[in-house]
């Protein structure tokens, strides 16, 4: 594929398979194919070294992409990690039913135009093995689930005996995946002082801090409004005409939001901020999800503001109002 003589911005899609990649720009109507492995990504490389593109977008593939990314970013150059679900509905914006790798990578070259997507930023190998460690005592999680069930449904004592051994390694996997997640945070000094910042604020725990910093990386990097549209806490509006529909949040990091779901739960009760949040919410009328959501975003985006200005919880004002009002919030 060789380089164009167009002097306008120049878009990169590159669509991820666990096979091969497909290459698509817009200043050329050719799609670059390699195999999905090291040689292919070299090839990209090479291809993309003199070319100087405004942006490139790679499209979230579970896990697939990463090899690529992080080569683009080691790269200095300019990439994007999208939602697949974004990219899609743009293509059914534009009316682009048909589906093909080779489709897909020119739907995400209209994306990287349309939508100027946020760069994504190198990660430090720490950050890299904290998401791997996460991740996989987030399944393991699920297979424990999965396994407890089973074991409440059957009452085949061969069956209750192969289920007690799965749940045995299990457990001990998960124990070893902590022991790790540990040594990981301690070993790593910046790591280090943000947990210690988060983990002492009422109501988050250890598996909140880690999965912020783990798989939230723009926590204290941008405003309270991004972080809570990031992680799928924001309400949007759905109005029409006269009529006012209700706000709803969607999208964002589905593993984030659940896990600070269950955070804030406890925030409610143990948390002084939070709970005398909640509790003028609940006094003008808000209930149930409602009153929980905003629960959550408010605990988020106080604790991205301690990370933003690095400061401690007890440093923060709101906090510090709390306590001269007598809510003991420390």
């Amino acid at each position: 594929m060789t380089q164009s003589l167009s002097s306008g911005p120049i878009f990169i899609g590159i669509d991820v398979a666990k096979a091969k990649l497909d290459l698509a720009r817009s200043d050329d109507p050719r799609i670059l194919t390699v195999e999905n492995n090291l040689d292919g990504i070299r090839q990209i490389l090479e291809t993309l070294g003199d070319l100087k593109p405004d942006i490139i977008v790679v499209e979230a593939t579970g896990g697939l992409e990463r090899p690529l990314l992080d080569a683009l970013l080691d790269a200095n150059l300019p990439a994007a990690l999208v939602n697949p679900g974004r990219v899609r509905h743009l293509a059914m914006g534009l009316g682009i039913l048909a589906k093909t790798d080779a489709i897909d990578a020119r739907v995400l070259v209209e994306f990287a135009r349309h939508a100027a997507p946020r760069l994504s930023e190198k990660r430090s190998k720490n950050k890299v093995d904290l998401d791997a460690l996460i991740t996989c005592r987030r399944q393991l999680l699920h297979v424990r689930t999965e396994q407890t069930n089973r074991r409440g449904a059957t009452s085949s004592k061969p069956a209750l005996k192969a289920i007690d051994a799965v749940l045995l390694t299990v457990d001990k996997q998960i124990r070893k995946l902590d022991g790790q997640i540990k040594d990981l945070i301690e070993g790593d000094d910046d790591l280090y002082r943000q947990d210690k910042m988060l983990r002492a604020v009422p109501g988050v725990g250890a598996v909140l801090s880690t999965t912020l910093l783990a798989e939230l990386e723009e926590l204290g990097q941008v405003d309270r409004r991004q972080i809570s549209a990031l992680v799928g806490v924001a309400p949007f509006n759905r109005d029409s005409g006269n009529t006012t529909g209700i706000r709803s949040i969607r999208g964002g990091r589905t593993t984030v939001r659940c896990t600070l779901y269950m955070a804030t739960l406890a925030a409610m009760r143990f948390n002084p901020v939070i709970a005398a949040f909640a509790r003028r919410l609940t006094g003008s009328g808000k209930k149930g999800k409602i009153l929980i959501v905003a629960c959550m975003r408010k605990l988020l985006c106080l604790l991205n503001a301690m990370l933003r200005d690095n400061v401690e919880w007890h440093e923060l004002d709101v906090v510090r109002r709390a306590h001269a009002l007598g809510g003991g919030a420390k």
